[in-house]
């Protein structure tokens, strides 16, 4: 209303939609004019030859700096055309950069890593971008753009995989080029020598890329020092594959894994250590350069803590040696025995410090330390003791290198010689286990190379008497020592003298490592039958052998006492040198063939049976039982026995997956014992009908009672009638059945060990009297205690079997009880007897009361709410 329409023609020229204006599209000749076509592997683009000698002379600074800026010119403007002609015009670069604007952050990073991918020479924004998203401080976000980054740089063509990358003034085209005439070059100037555009795009393009991935390194390392241990572990794990793809870095990404061998959490530390070994097995050729590396970086560096060197030696006894690799075994050598060097030293120095600090220094000038003095006291004393158990597993660790690289080592020179001082001082550690293994390396040394044997000999020999066998876990490990060092003897004495010890210290030990030492004996016995001489023949007297004459005194004048005395000690010492001497500490010179074993005797009667068998078999000459598995003479396996628990399916293997691990079967010939093989032979369980059918000399001495057992508890009634028995007889089943299988258990018992009477029919009503009688018939009666009052003889005499009416006979006076006492005692039988008969009463009123339902039905209630109160 009052609004005047617009005339046609004026209404349509208003809606006409105006004409677009064309858009100028880019000739076609613009993208021939890209110097480098698009594509992801922009090193291996052909460029125009040139020379590539050796120069002579470096070109000065002022040359190559100029050349470079007009290098990054030449690949700004290479980037600007590619970015017009390319990003602008395609559909899937506007969905790209719209995703890049508006989506989400896995979106960006995915669109980027896209643009990267098509050609990384002309995307060099895309990748500045992706290295800003990996600065970030929010974690997840930083770390999923660094892992885009290192698909990139790793798994990707990105970088060239046969060569680091070059820095500008470092490409052997430009050197080359920039000598003699051409050795200045100013802006303006035609290019020097050979050099053209296309050199100068690709070089500058290869200058930006180290730099940027030098950068992309710091990332890495701050992450690598995070506090969050997630974001620590996928740090190393990205250095690692960088490390393992490509060859650009690898010095500071290996230093950079080298260093987490110290990290405070030993889950990474665990981790740089795996990774480590997996980059030796994926390049071989790096086993020195990571040896090298562990050594500068983390072993001998100074202030380096005992944790980081632990993990660092296990590192370097795992690595996977050979015989063409001469040189890493021994660098591996060199490294542990200054290891060694250094391990002894600080302990030295501490102990010398601690004692010449004052004795009577104490806290406030002699005020008694408080609560904070002492726990910081305390927490010092737990760090101590810390630190010397690090230690100790360090050391042990060494050793273990030492054994592994042996073989493969060099070891003829004279300097390794020297090395064995060291390893005797180890093998005198505080640690047993330590020293066992110490041994191990010594006897292995000796055996190659002929050195320090006798020296090896005394110091085993001494070993035997350290208290610290009884409690070290190495047991197996130490007996399987002496049987090879024993059985590689050419002396018979001194495996004598071995053999005598043994026997005198297993008094002290448990039955799994005397059944050891004696299956030991038995072993030695092939190789030395001298050994069974001390078994069968008498101990050599040596007056019964020989004559010994010596020179009797002269006349006592009293001028020469001390000259008499010497000659009478002599005379007297004559025959006792030749005697067995347990003091010596060569074991060649303690005459042990001169002895017998008489410390065999007392292992027959050993409480065990297992220990009783093998001394029998070996003192009889008898056959010697199966090889012993001292996992199966425990008192926890004893214990398992009786909770029939199943056996392992799956046999034991060992622990880690390195290849250093030594196989099964390897030197078979030198393992005395080896735990778990008693398993396999015992594997029926006790409770299965295989076990009962067995016949009692099959069954091994520890089950037989078992056996017994079983075999007895099959000749009684079907459970299933036992079940029914037990309904009927109702509340006195359950003591009658505790009573049943106590009894089935003492008969089992009795009839495996004969020694022990079992229960018979009679011995049910044992009464004081009888306890009375067994203990007085051959003793007699006490003088002076008149039993009967009659006259002596066999028919005043009254035998104790009538007296079983008086319990409880202490005195005379209760010889001399009336017949009101004797009232008195058959009343307070009758009234215990009715109390029992009362009390069986109310348990089958309370069993019948529990049977009754909990809730009334509706009748019996109106019932009750229909009766008087009167009733109630």
């Amino acid at each position: 209303m009052g609004i005047k329409r617009k005339p046609a023609e004026s209404r349509n020229d208003q809606h006409a939609r105006p004409e677009k204006k064309p858009r100028p599209s880019a000739p076609r000749s613009e993208k021939a004019k890209l110097a480098f076509q698009p594509r992801p592997e922009w090193h291996t683009a052909e460029l125009p030859p040139i020379a590539t000698d050796n120069a002579p002379d470096m070109p000065s600074q002022r040359t190559v700096e100029e050349l470079h800026n007009y290098a990054n010119t030449l690949l700004n403007a290479e980037n600007a055309a590619y970015n017009d002609a390319h990003l602008t015009g395609s559909a899937s670069h506007k969905f790209l950069s719209t995703v890049m604007t508006s989506g989400t952050l896995e979106d960006k990073i995915s669109a980027l890593t896209l643009l990267v991918q098509e050609s990384p020479l002309h995307t060099m924004k895309a990748f500045e971008n992706l290295l800003g998203l990996a600065k970030k401080r929010s974690r997840d976000q930083a770390l999923m753009a660094v892992a885009a980054l290192k698909d990139l740089l790793g798994q990707g063509v990105v970088l060239p995989g046969d060569r680091k990358l070059r820095a500008f003034g470092k490409q052997p085209g430009l050197l080359s080029a920039l000598q003699g005439e051409n050795a200045r070059w100013n802006k303006g100037e035609d290019l020097p020598g050979a050099v053209e555009k296309n050199h100068l795009i690709i070089w500058a393009y290869e200058d930006w890329l180290k730099r940027m991935y030098f950068e992309l390194l710091q990332i890495l390392e701050n992450w690598c020092n995070d506090e969050v241990e997630y974001a620590r572990s996928r740090a190393i794990t990205f250095v690692f594959e960088l490390l393992k793809d490509k060859p650009e870095q690898e010095e500071n990404l290996l230093r950079l894994l080298v260093n987490k061998l110290g990290d405070t959490s030993r889950k990474i530390a665990s981790r740089s250590s795996y990774l480590l070994l997996q980059l030796e097995n994926t390049h071989p050729a790096m086993r020195m350069i990571v040896t090298n590396s562990i050594e500068a970086d983390c072993l001998f560096r100074p202030g380096q803590s005992l944790h980081a060197r632990y993990s660092a030696v296990v590192t370097l006894n795992q690595t996977i040696l050979s015989q063409k690799e001469e040189g890493v075994a021994n660098k591996l050598l060199e490294i542990y025995f200054s290891l060694f060097v250094q391990l002894l030293k600080p302990v030295e120095a501490k102990a010398a410090a601690v004692v010449s600090q004052p004795s009577d220094r104490t806290q406030g000038g002699g005020g008694k330390a408080g609560k904070m003095a002492m726990k910081k006291r305390k927490a010092e004393e737990r760090s101590e003791d810390a630190e010397i158990q690090t230690r100790d597993k360090l050391m042990s660790q060494v050793l273990t290198g030492v054994n592994r690289a042996f073989p493969f080592a060099d070891t003829n020179s004279a300097t390794f010689e020297k090395q064995m001082d060291t390893i005797f001082r180890v093998a005198h550690s505080s640690n047993f286990n330590t020293a066992i293994q110490a041994l191990m390396l010594i006897q292995q040394i000796s055996s190659a190379k002929h050195y320090g044997a006798e020296r090896f000999y005394r110091t085993l020999y001494e070993s035997l008497l350290d208290p610290r066998i009884y409690n070290s876990s190495k047991q197996v490990m130490y007996l399987n020592l002496l049987y090879k060092s024993l059985k590689a003897d050419l002396n018979a004495k001194r495996v004598q003298a071995f053999v005598k010890r043994l026997l005198q210290i297993i008094a002290m030990h448990d039955p799994p490592f005397v059944c050891g030492v004696l299956y030991l004996i038995s072993e030695l016995e092939g190789t030395f039958p001298s050994i069974r001489k001390m078994i069968t023949q008498p101990e050599v007297d040596d007056e019964d052998e020989e004559e010994h004459f010596v020179d009797a005194p002269e006349e006592d004048d009293g001028t020469h006492p001390e000259r008499n005395a010497l000659v009478s000690a002599q005379a007297s010492a004559a025959p006792i040198q030749h005697r067995y001497d347990p003091r010596k500490r060569d074991p060649e010179h303690a005459n042990a063939d001169r002895s017998c074993v008489w410390e065999m005797l007392p292992l027959i009667q050993h409480f065990h049976p297992s220990v009783s068998m093998f001394a029998e078999a070996l003192l009889l000459a008898k056959e010697m039982p199966p090889k012993p598995d001292p996992s199966q003479h425990t008192l926890m396996h004893f214990l398992d026995r009786f909770v029939y628990r199943n056996a392992k399916t799956k046999p034991a293997t060992s622990r880690g997956a390195s290849i250093m691990q030594p196989m099964v079967d390897s030197h078979a010939t030198d393992i005395l014992v080896k735990p778990g093989e008693g398993a396999a032979r015992s594997a029926v369980p006790v409770n299965s009908e295989a076990f009962w059918a067995k016949k009692v000399q099959d069954v091994a001495a520890d089950e037989v009672f078992f056996h017994s057992f079983f075999n007895q508890a099959g000749k009684k009634k079907k459970p299933v009638a036992k079940e029914e028995k037990r309904r009927k007889r109702g509340d006195d089943s359950e003591e009658g059945s505790d009573d049943e299988a106590e009894e089935e258990i003492w008969q089992a018992i009795a009839k495996s060990r004969p020694d022990v009477e079992g229960i018979g029919e009679d011995d049910d009503d044992l009464g004081f009297s009888d306890l009375e009688d067994a203990s007085g018939s051959e003793a007699g009666s006490e003088p002076g205690l008149d039993l009967g009052g009659g006259a002596e003889g066999e028919e005043g005499d009254m035998d104790f079997a009538e007296m079983d009416g008086f319990p409880g006979l202490e005195s005379d006076d209760d010889a001399m009880l009336g017949s009101a006492d004797e009232a008195a005692m058959d009343v307070e039988e009758e009234s215990e007897k009715e109390e029992v008969s009362d009390n069986r009463k109310k348990r089958k009123e309370k069993k019948r009361l529990k049977s009754l339902p909990t809730f009334a039905s509706a009748e019996d209630y109106a019932k009750l709410l229909d009766a008087d109160p009167e009733d109630m």
